[in-house]
């Protein structure tokens, strides 16, 4: 896209987010209002492509057009509006006639319905969506714009649509490295606002001239067949399904982005595929919780990321390649992570571990990693036992910037990385040293013992199978460059000199107390 699109894009962008503002006295946040824009932008999209002619009829039924919306006023424009949401989401009117069955408008309004109370504000919305030149705005990349308020979104809310914005720097650099190709089946089994699944397939139409190096059945199946996301909250689906739609990506009957629970029969039903994309939902499945309900799975366990874990390498083809992002505890809990990692070890090649630093998801202070593996070993992808022989770990944390708004986390901070990623496995070398890690102070451990002091600072280590089972017992925990805020529990004292500290401390705090107690005793007695 053109400097010119994108600046085009994000002030469009602007100005439709300026909206939510003037709606605020509606009582409607951040993600209502992109829901709003949803349920809206789906009818003016039908309307456009119809009034083009690129549609052969017209999708939506008589009384649920653009034109059934874009001449009224006051209340007969919300309450045909409601209505409208109705029909759309139940495909029947309101006498129980069906006016329509197609079931991917039945997934985008399902149980929608309006925030808005003020008439006049739904005029914005429409009279707004109206101003946009449709059709430079699709040609300059209408999907990235729907994307940009879906960043924004993720952006200025606290909890919640967060957890569904995996950041763009991030996937693009995991598509990149993971390099997907037409034909190939491409799946997210926790989709989200399906941002893997649509940075794959524009990688893949940037390969292939926008498809027209393919053929009519290839370009088919690009478009109904090669990528499949499964999401659990609905409202979550219909905005992925939106995305997908905008960026030209229609999938089955019940598109790219199916409802449903991949710990669930859902994702034990799913074919398997070429290529799993994934960032995983952070958590644990409580007491009572039924998210975790596959009886397929070799090691049950209430921990939602090691499930996810097992459903990704086992649903993968014999060769099949992943990239999923995973919290910490993935890589060094104990019991059943440790048989997880093992046979993951087993029956994968996980060849490389990327250490993300803190602060670029929402939630602050959760630690992350990007583990990339492939189904079989490098030499034969049919092989099933013993596949993992060397782990390569770059340590992208370590004494980097406290990533947020003000130091945005973006590509350049991924590009060394890529680097060395994309060498062979064996042409892959130790040894990399961006931001500043030959002045960092390495780890005084076992990582460490007899290895070149050059390349203990260095943020690309090789780790063999046999140092991860028998030093670090199956952890994938590996660190060997020391934070330079980190405290050297060396240095520290004794238990017994720490504890007198502290007492002598407390004391000096309590004879602070009595004290001030005893002025202002003497105080109020004056």
């Amino acid at each position: 896209m053109s400097t010119s699109s994108k600046s085009n894009n994000s002030d469009i962008v602007q100005k439709l987010w300026n909206l939510c503002d003037v709606l605020r006295d509606d009582g409607i946040n951040y993600s209502d209002y992109v829901t709003e824009l949803v349920l809206l932008l789906f009818i003016k999209m039908v309307h456009e492509n119809t009034e083009a002619g690129l549609l052969n009829k017209h999708t939506l039924p008589d009384g649920c057009r653009w034109s059934d919306l874009s001449d009224k006023d006051g209340l007969n424009l919300l309450d045909d509006y409601k209505r409208m949401l109705l029909t759309l989401s139940t495909g029947k009117d309101s006498v129980g006639n069906t006016l329509h069955t197609d079931p991917l408008i039945l997934a985008i309004y399902a149980d929608a319905q309006t925030r808005l109370r003020e008439p006049r504000h739904l005029k914005q919305l429409i009279k707004s969506l109206d101003s946009i030149d449709w059709f430079s705005a699709q040609k300059d990349g209408l999907g990235d714009l729907y994307e940009g308020l879906l960043e924004k979104n993720a952006n200025e809310t606290k909890s919640g649509a967060g957890q569904y914005f995996t950041p763009r720097a991030l996937i693009d650099s995991m598509v990149r490295v993971i390099n997907p190709q037409a034909g190939e089946v491409i799946q997210d089994p926790a989709a989200g606002t399906a941002g893997f699944l649509i940075a794959a397939d524009s990688y893949i139409k940037a390969q292939t001239d926008d498809h027209f190096d393919l053929d009519a059945k290839q370009v088919t199946f690009q478009k109904n067949h090669a990528f499949v996301g499964v999401e659990l909250v609905p409202s979550t689906r219909r905005l992925a399904l939106m995305n997908c739609l905008l960026h030209g990506m229609e999938g089955d009957d019940e598109g790219v982005v199916h409802l449903g629970n991949s710990l669930g029969q859902v994702g034990a039903a799913l074919p398997k595929a070429d290529i799993i994309l994934a960032n995983p939902p952070f958590g644990t499945s409580k007491g009572g919780d039924a998210s975790i309900t596959r009886d397929d799975l070799t090691y049950p366990t209430t921990n939602k990321q090691l499930a996810f874990l097992q459903h990704i390498y086992r649903n993968l083809k014999a060769g099949g390649r992943a990239a999923v992002v995973l919290p910490d505890n993935v890589l060094f809990e104990a019991g059943v992570g440790t048989s997880i990692r093992a046979d993951l070890m087993n029956k994968c090649n996980l060849h490389t571990i990327l250490r993300l630093p803190t602060g670029i998801f929402y939630a602050a202070g959760v630690k992350t990693n990007v583990l990339f593996f492939t189904k079989g070993s490098a030499k034969d992808k049919n092989q099933e036992e013993n596949c993992t022989t060397n782990t390569w770990v770059y340590d992208l944390r370590t004494n980097m910037p406290n990533f947020g708004k003000r130091t945005p986390f973006g590509e350049q901070h991924l590009k060394p990385f890529e680097a060395v990623y994309n060498l062979p496995l064996t042409e892959r070398m130790e040894g990399e040293w961006s931001f500043n890690a030959e002045e960092v102070e390495a780890e005084n451990s076992a990582v460490n013992q007899g290895v070149d002091d050059k390349l203990t600072r260095s943020r690309w280590r090789c780790f063999s199978r046999e140092y991860i089972r028998d030093t670090k017992g199956d952890s994938l925990d590996i660190s060997w460059l020391k934070d330079a805020n980190s405290v050297d529990a060396a240095t520290l004292g004794t238990p017994e000199e720490l504890a007198g500290e502290a007492m002598t401390e407390l004391k000096g705090a309590l004879a602070d107390l009595e004290a001030l107690v005893a002025s202002l005793a003497g105080g109020v007695k004056g």
